[in-house]
């Protein structure tokens, strides 16, 4: 566990040397098309400082608001909920994070932060309703277990650094077709530079994209397995998330924080999707997997300690 924590803060930092890679790429690519020099690699740095340094120390409270999560409750707000987060947090030596509602029907959760001191637990008011005591324990503790792994502050900046990879790319695409047709015609439309220019601009999002995907992907399945590890009954999460699996998409999420929750809140659990691309451009491993995966772990009602 130890060694995972520390392979996630190096993988934080080669994350962020990647994506900064690919946006200052775009930028100088871009200054060779339009003739701009390296305004384009400036421009591209200054994007990628500002809205990293904003991930880092405000994408929590960005996440909670577009997730209309209300809150942090107290105690008396919650006496369940409250106890069950203090216990498992106790069990698992680490701080006490906030906790916040989500007054929606269906059934979902998600954590957010930078890490384990700054970080926060949100519950649907569908997901607190509709399950057992254990198996809302399961999901307590595969949330914590992002917590304590360090998997909210990579989804979080890897999130913003996706968004950084889209905004400079579009504003980019915008300036070739609008802001930089004299340019291009006094350099004869750059030639190779220009071809690679617009494939670059056009593929970086997608390749960024694929790369939070694969990412959050991998993550959801180092918490199952931490989180079954913290309640010693995996069984309990794999009954929440046969649940889960039935239940209908969130009213109120978004697509840039999607990946954060314990299963996609776009997903319609009555609707089976099981095409390539499906799988390939989706947030979470498919939840049939994750089942399987927690049920082969050996453990039952009757060795629950």
């Amino acid at each position: 566990m130890y060694s995972h924590i520390s392979a996630n803060k190096r993988k934080t930092a080669i994350l962020i040397i990647l994506f900064f890679g690919i946006l200052l790429v775009v930028g100088w690519v871009f200054g060779e098309y339009t003739g701009s020099g390296y305004a384009g690699v400036a421009l591209a740095g200054a994007i990628a400082l500002v809205m990293t340094l904003v991930g880092y120390y405000s994408g929590d409270t960005i996440a909670l608001r577009s997730a209309n999560a209300r809150g942090p409750i107290t105690k008396q707000d919650n006496p369940y909920v409250w106890r069950m987060v203090e216990n498992l947090t106790i069990a698992a030596g680490m701080p006490m994070p906030r906790i916040y509602i989500i007054p929606d029907p269906a059934l979902n959760a998600f954590a957010t932060g930078r890490d384990p001191n700054h970080a926060s637990i949100a519950l649907t008011t569908g997901i607190i309703e509709a399950l057992e005591n254990e198996e809302l324990e399961g999901v307590i503790a595969h949330e914590l277990a992002h917590i304590k792994n360090y998997d909210i502050r990579i989804m979080t900046l890897v999130g913003v650094l996706v968004g950084s990879v889209i905004l400079l790319s579009d504003i980019f695409w915008r300036w070739s077709f609008f802001g930089g047709s004299s340019d291009r015609e006094q350099r004869g439309g750059g030639g190779v530079v220009a071809i690679v220019g617009i494939l670059l601009i056009v593929l970086s999002p997608i390749i960024a994209q694929l790369i939070k995907l694969a990412i959050s992907r991998k993550r959801e399945y180092l918490a199952d397995a931490s989180g079954a590890l913290l309640t010693r009954y995996p069984q309990g999460l794999a009954n929440a998330l046969k649940k889960i699996s039935n239940s209908k998409p969130m009213e109120r999420t978004s697509a840039a924080t999607a990946h954060l929750f314990i299963e996609n809140p776009f997903r319609d659990g009555r609707r089976r999707t099981k095409s390539f691309l499906a799988a390939l451009f989706s947030t979470h491993p498919p939840i049939e997997k994750r089942i399987q995966a927690l049920e082969e772990m050996g453990y039952d009602s009757e060795t629950k300690e």
